[in-house]
């Protein structure tokens, strides 16, 4: 059986939003506290929140038995949380990333890209073609993407260069992100 870890991005402050989207209070629960259930749902066996912006916060919402992790470098970008939440993996064969603002993306669509686990795995959400979360990294790829994350582009440049397997989303979720309270779904 393959172990998949789920990651949680969830250090930034939010600066488009007018706060941590972390913190953001959607259908009664944070953000970051939606995207734990919904990766624990999809059958992740460990969660790793990187948190840096609201850090005493997101330690103080509900997020059971999920680690919490913080980034000190969180304003230089997603790569620096994406290489935090690396360094705190263990024993697990793939991680799936999840950014934390993301509420339409669906247990469902973490399940069909987790289903392509394995220690080799490159897989992406697609939603109308375009890639998105989650992103399943194996752990044959854990050090190359730490080496190259940066800013805000996370794994974007290791995955440009190797071989992604997408995974069709949009029937089962959406896959936009909310960087302003105007587009955070009804």
């Amino acid at each position: 059986m393959t172990s998949v870890a789920g990651l949680v991005l969830a250090a930034g402050e939010g600066r488009r939003y007018g706060m941590p989207k972390a913190l953001v209070v959607h259908r009664g629960r944070l953000f970051v506290e939606s995207t734990v259930d919904r990766l624990r749902a999809a059958g992740c066996t460990r969660i790793v929140v990187v948190a840096g912006a609201a850090a005493d916060e997101v330690r103080r919402a509900d997020l059971g038995d999920a680690d919490v992790v913080e980034n000190p470098d969180w304003a230089t970008g997603m790569g620096s949380s994406l290489r935090k939440g690396i360094e705190a993996l263990q024993d697990e064969d793939a991680v799936a990333v999840m950014t934390v603002d993301l509420p339409g993306v669906t247990a469902e669509a973490i399940t069909r890209v987790l289903e392509r686990a394995s220690t080799k795995a490159l897989a992406a959400a697609t939603y109308d073609g375009r890639r998105g979360h989650p992103v399943l990294i194996g752990r044959e790829h854990w050090q190359g993407v730490h080496e190259v994350a940066q800013g805000d582009s996370g794994a974007r440049a290791y995955l440009k260069r190797h071989e992604v397997t997408e995974v069709a989303c949009d029937d089962v979720a959406d896959g936009h992100d909310v960087d302003r309270p105007e587009d955070l779904p009804g």
